[in-house]
């Protein structure tokens, strides 16, 4: 969320950073509401003077028996009474209209950020890795023929419609070890803190980290009121939700792997065939709390921790700065990481990391104090896919088929499958 009063300091760089994203001149409605909004509390807090001055003249003039005088001023008391009653109502609404105002308009990207409308602004910067030189046409994951037996979206249909899967058999024995695999080497590795946390949260948790109000249709909500995490980013950045933390306790750098819900409103006839958009997923997720002015430091660092776990899968990759049109609401800047699917013939997304500055945590009040004393200030806020597991497993399963049909395990993931190395070409983990 944007701070009114760096707004109402200077519009017109409100309005140029977010024209850059295609959304001019909206600083005028706001002050206006801004505006209102002060002058109705001003006006109040004048009733307010003039009703406690009439309150205590009330009294003196009860004393001296000016009768005339008792009665006009307890008319006066009541009357500031009221009209202070109407201006503190108005007040709310406007302070409500212009904080959902606030709420519903995206963060402002950092001046490096290239501009462009749409994802082909994005700009490619760093790639690793050789794609595979193939002696035969490989198939998209769902047609090697040792996935097969275990990749089953009929079944997931009948259960519970489009955009579902079962996984059984040595493809969920894959898919666990590489969640294990991402968790176990970011704490070792990378140090991050391992956290398990719910997948049902609070309304207000959503409006926290920005998928709320604006993206609702977007997300799974419950009868009784509770939401399903479209990720753990979710939850991990509103652990810190209206605290005040020491700055010797940043950065807080933490990971989960959880369940992940949505609903791809946006993305009606979007890859449909098989499972690489999904309602019901899982994501090895990282957040990073720390200072502003570390934020652009923890970024690039988190973004390589993502990089790792694909390099020691063996996965090629590009590494892309999304432009102002293709990124994301509460992002200053987006790195996006894309992994070569060979059945595609072309780089997918696979994470996305981001830093919000300080947009989520003013949303949140979660704040910091600083260490050489002064008042407490807004934290930094910065969350990544570390990596998304159900495309890790679509890359690891296409870059690593054979021509029979069976696929070839990364060797970084042997470990964690008891030593098997392979599924056959009749889906058996060997």
């Amino acid at each position: 969320m944007h701070d009114i009063r760096t707004i109402r300091d200077n519009p017109a760089a409100f309005d140029a950073a977010l024209a850059r994203r295609g959304l001019p001149g909206l600083s005028s409605e706001l002050l206006a509401l801004d505006e209102k909004r002060r002058a109705d509390i001003l006006a109040a807090e004048t009733a307010q003077a003039e009703q406690n001055r009439a309150s205590k003249e009330v009294g003196a003039a009860k004393a001296r028996g000016d009768d005339a005088e008792f009665e006009r001023l307890r008319a006066l008391v009541a009357e500031k009474k009221a009209e202070i009653a109407r201006l503190t109502t108005e007040a709310d609404a406007e302070d409500a209209r212009l904080r959902d105002a606030l709420m519903r308009i995206p963060n402002t990207p950092l001046p490096e950020v290239p501009d462009g409308a749409d994802e082909d602004g994005n700009v490619e910067i760093h790639r690793w890795g050789t794609p595979r030189a193939f002696d035969f046409a490989p198939k998209e994951h769902f047609d090697i023929a040792g996935v097969k037996p275990g990749m089953d979206f009929e079944t997931a249909a009948k259960l519970s419609g489009s955009r579902f899967v079962v996984l059984k058999g040595a493809v969920i024995r894959v898919h666990r070890a590489l969640a294990q695999f991402m968790l176990d080497t970011h704490v070792a590795d990378h140090g991050l803190l391992e956290t398990w946390t719910p997948v049902l949260v609070k309304e207000e948790a959503m409006y926290g980290t920005n998928q709320l109000p604006k993206f609702a249709e977007d997300s799974y909500r419950t009868e009784d009121g509770y939401w399903l995490i479209p990720t753990s980013e979710v939850t991990l950045t509103n652990t810190v939700a209206g605290d005040i933390l020491d700055e010797a306790a940043l950065p807080i750098r933490m990971t989960a792997h959880t369940q992940c819900f949505r609903s791809e409103a946006g993305s009606a006839g979007k890859d449909t065939t098989g499972m690489l958009r999904q309602h019901q997923f899982e994501k090895v997720e990282m957040v990073t709390i720390c200072t502003p002015s570390s934020h652009l430091e923890e970024q690039e660092r988190m973004v390589k921790c993502a990089e790792a776990i694909l390099e020691k899968l063996g996965l090629p990759y590009r590494r892309i700065v999304l432009c102002t049109g293709d990124m994301g609401f509460g992002a200053q800047r987006t790195y996006d990481l894309e992994v070569w699917l060979p059945g595609q013939n072309r780089y997918r997304e696979i994470s996305s990391v981001s830093t919000c500055g300080q947009f989520q945590a003013r949303r949140m009040n979660a704040r910091f104090r600083p260490a050489g004393g002064g008042k407490p200030e807004f934290v930094a806020t910065l969350n990544g896919s570390g990596l998304a597991v159900g495309r890790c497993l679509i890359a690891v399963l296409e870059n690593g088929q054979q021509a029979d049909g069976s696929v070839e395990l990364p060797a970084a993931l042997h470990p964690w499958l008891g030593g098997k190395t392979r599924i056959t070409a009749e889906g058996a983990l060997a």
